[in-house]
């Protein structure tokens, strides 16, 4: 395939992202992979030696000889493609998905410390959790870097009995998906329970996923 434009736009986008603003020149980077069906450009932050957080992905359609980032619509529930015409365009979209990573870039400690709350690492690396009065849970967290595309989305809900919801994110070190299903429970005496569960999956597997379910929904029975 010809990734002669796919190059020419590369080494001139390095240029302008020099003066995309002075947060991203501080830290900012961009990898390329050339060898995918679908060449990209990577746009992260170094957080430190061999730490980045990935906040924007371009790729380029070599057929088309095309530029477009994908989006995710929660309404719809599907990907889409946004075309961009020019590099102007590519420079917006890579400064407008930083300013959102900016935005919604929450530290763990930040998220989840309060002030009945002390958390500690154990011999294990991982977060352990213990109130006040010094009695220890047995909750850990263990650290994945999951940065979510949507919202939690409700795919079922019946008033004061159950609430089924839906999350999808991308885990920065390998760019598998992730989806997060929370069902949430009222008993009889007004309790919460709640329960999480997360499956990851590659690209190559989405296709199948959701191919295996349209393909079978009518067998499927509505919730009652």
């Amino acid at each position: 395939m010809d990734l002669e434009w796919f190059d020419r736009v590369c080494g001139e986008l390095q240029d302008s992202l020099d003066s995309i603003c002075s947060k991203y020149d501080e830290n900012g980077g961009m990898s390329v992979e050339r060898g995918a069906k679908h060449p990209r450009m990577d746009f992260f932050i170094e957080n430190g030696e061999e730490d980045r957080d990935y906040f924007c992905t371009i790729y380029f359609d070599p057929r088309n000889e095309e530029f477009y980032i994908e989006s995710f619509d929660p309404d719809l529930g599907y990907e889409s493609k946004v075309v961009l015409a020019d590099i102007e365009d590519i420079v917006d979209a890579v400064h407008e998905s930083f300013h959102i990573y900016l935005e919604e870039d929450v530290s763990v400690e930040e998220d989840m410390l309060d002030d009945d709350t002390e958390y500690y690492l154990t011999d294990n690396d991982e977060i352990e959790r213990s109130n006040e009065d010094g009695d220890n849970s047995d909750i850990y967290l263990e650290e994945v870097d999951v940065e979510w595309e949507t919202p939690e989305v409700t795919a079922y809900y019946q008033e004061n009995e159950v609430e089924v919801t839906y999350q999808f994110g991308i885990v920065q070190e390998t760019g598998d998906g992730v989806l997060r299903r929370v069902n949430r429970i009222w008993t009889e005496d007004d309790d919460l329970l709640k329960d999480e569960t997360n499956f990851i999956f590659s690209k190559e597997e989405a296709s199948t996923i959701i191919a295996m379910i349209a393909s079978h929904m009518d067998s499927l029975s509505m919730m009652e």
